[in-house]
């Protein structure tokens, strides 16, 4: 009787040592899927095994939405757009471009707010440069939009070129119609963003 246990005993512990030396096998990082719940967990590695990655649980995209005509008009009828002091441009250059902006923005339905007005829901800030080669001038510009807080959120970038206006060089050199035409296309492209589901 002793002896019978004493080899049903033997054999149990016989069983256990060969199933943690197979264990390795079974227990391979790759084998091991991440759990259903949204939270994830560190995965140890045991001595002498390679750790796998693990897949990174599936989501799901955001069905697109599309925005009508009336929902853009609404949306830009709420915006109040501060336009910051010009970065780059002459004086002589910047005020057509400002009339011009006023003058779009207007068309587009978007209120602008003055300098001091702090209800304004957008900024935009623009940096410009001339530069004249032979007859023509190049205007370009980058417009940055903030939120009230200073947070970028989104940029507008491009160039205007125009023949030199009186052969002048640089900003001397540049019509009131090329920055008019910048305006337009700004105005358009804010226009444009915030219509598209930009807040």
């Amino acid at each position: 009787m002793r002896r019978s246990h004493v080899t049903t005993v033997s054999l149990l512990v016989a069983l256990a040592l060969s199933a943690c030396t197979n264990a390795k096998d079974v227990l391979e990082p790759s084998a091991i899927t991440p759990p259903a719940s949204s939270s994830t967990q560190a995965l140890t590695p045991t001595q002498g095994t390679t750790t796998a990655a693990v897949p990174a649980p599936a989501t799901t995209t955001p069905a697109t939405t599309t925005v009508t005509p009336a929902q853009s008009a609404a949306i830009l009828s709420k915006t109040r757009l501060q336009i910051a002091p010009i970065v780059g441009a002459s004086v002589e250059a910047a005020t057509p471009l400002t009339a011009e902006l006023q003058t779009r923005a207007r068309q587009r339905g978007i209120t602008l707010a003055g300098s001091q007005d702090q209800t304004a829901t957008h900024v935009l800030k623009g940096y410009f440069s001339a530069m004249s080669e032979g007859k023509d001038t190049t205007v370009i510009y980058v417009w940055d939009v903030y939120d009230p807080a200073g947070n970028r959120l989104h940029r507008i970038n491009g160039q205007q070129k125009a023949p030199s206006v009186n052969g002048a060089d640089s900003w001397k050199a540049v019509a009131p119609a090329t920055m008019q035409a910048i305006a337009d296309q700004t105005i358009d492209q804010f226009a444009a963003w915030l219509g598209g589901g930009a807040g």
